[in-house]
């Protein structure tokens, strides 16, 4: 008989991801040995990670572990992980926009954060980053609000609506909103030849490119582009180079260990479309232009919390490729995206060329607490 040790976690979902929520003093201090547990926890490496907690795929494969801040000003420490599915590996070297939306709810749950009503605000500290973000979270009757009436496209029914503030997050990786200091650049790729691409960093780094001048009409499922290797492999070599241009990593070991960032969209102007996840039209007269965003080598089913941050922040910079197919609509502006599964806005304001809000809506929901356990050899 196998020995188990067990740990206390709560799973959440968090905007349209899920995730496993952990207090970091209930894991060693010890990095490998860390992995080895949050690994075993999800039951990676495995395709369906029939083993653990994980969901086999990239959107509930996620990990927030959370501390009480010792920092002036923050409430709580927050590190987010990627937990690869096929590979025995952990990525930290981003943050996740979905899964943020769960640190405020389950900090103040877990009595790390003072409950104020009607709304907690609650200052995180991403360690991935280096940043400062806070989280506005309705309160009732001393506990996070679950029910409420909005709505965020990719999850059914509605609630309890989470704002969260992430306009302190730029540069979140290379200290700059445009890492190459242009707006525009232009790269070689092996292959294919001459790109323009705009990369922007903010929340987390990305990397843009029109759909037209990769042969994409922009308004592709996750089926049509995941089922298609020529052009995921076209995808993954520009974000390999951006990742390289931004000085995040060497193209080599974007493609083999830092698989998160940048994330590569390609965008194109406003147009009708069905949502994959309903069949439903998205008018085009709803969105300011349509984007779809790769994550971990494939198409996110509707679009990550951080990098509607970064898209936002392209779209009100002027001379981008999102602000090109957007236009250019003032310093105070409300972006609308259109994603696969329908549609997700940033509320901007620029003031002197500086970013001073970047808000996006999210509701969260706690689905399970209790003990998870796995091999106590883990341990020794």
């Amino acid at each position: 008989m196998i020995k188990s040790e067990r740990f206390p976690c709560v799973i959440m979902r968090g905007g349209t991801s899920k995730g496993i929520y952990i207090l970091g003093n209930e894991l060693p201090k010890d990095q490998e040995k860390r992995d080895k547990i949050i690994l075993a926890i999800f039951g990676s490496p495995d395709s369906r990670q029939i083993d653990g907690l994980g969901g086999a795929d990239p959107l509930t494969s996620k990990l927030a572990i959370i501390d009480r801040s010792d920092r002036e000003g923050i409430d709580v420490d927050y590190t987010f992980g990627q937990v690869d599915i096929h590979t025995a590996f952990v990525d930290y070297s981003s943050n996740c926009g979905n899964i943020s939306s769960g640190v405020g709810p389950y900090a103040i749950t877990q009595g790390l954060v003072k409950a104020v009503e009607p709304v907690t605000v609650v200052r995180i500290y991403n360690t991935n980053t280096d940043k400062v973000f806070e989280a506005e979270v309705p309160v009732i009757k001393g506990k996070p609000a679950a029910a409420g009436s909005y709505k965020i496209d990719g999850v059914p029914g509605t609630g309890a609506r989470i704002g969260l503030n992430m306009a302190g997050t730029v540069g979140a990786k290379t200290g700059k909103l445009l890492p190459t200091g242009n707006p525009l650049d232009e790269i070689e790729v092996e292959g294919f030849g001459k790109l323009e691409v705009s990369m922007v960093d903010a929340a987390s780094p990305m990397v843009f490119v029109r759909a037209k001048d990769i042969g994409l009409t922009g308004t592709e499922s996750p089926a049509q582009i995941d089922s298609n290797p020529e052009m995921l492999n076209l995808l993954e070599n520009i974000r390999c180079i951006a990742a390289e241009k931004m000085g995040i990593a060497a193209r080599v070991t974007a493609r083999e260990k830092v698989r998160a960032v940048p994330m590569v969209a390609f965008v194109s102007p406003a147009q009708e479309y069905k949502s994959h996840i309903t069949g439903e039209t998205i008018p085009a007269d709803s969105i300011d232009f349509v984007s779809r965003d790769m994550f971990m080598g494939i198409m996110h089913k509707t679009y990550s919390g951080t990098a509607t941050v970064c898209t936002g922040c392209a779209a009100v910079t002027v001379g981008t490729i999102v602000n090109e197919v957007m236009g250019n609509k003032g310093d105070n502006v409300l972006v609308r995206i259109g994603h696969p599964g329908g549609v997700i806005d940033c509320d901007m304001s620029v003031k002197s060329g500086e970013i001073k809000r970047a808000v996006f809506g999210r509701t969260a929901r706690r689905i399970m607490e209790g003990y998870v356990y796995v091999p106590s050899e883990l341990l020794d």
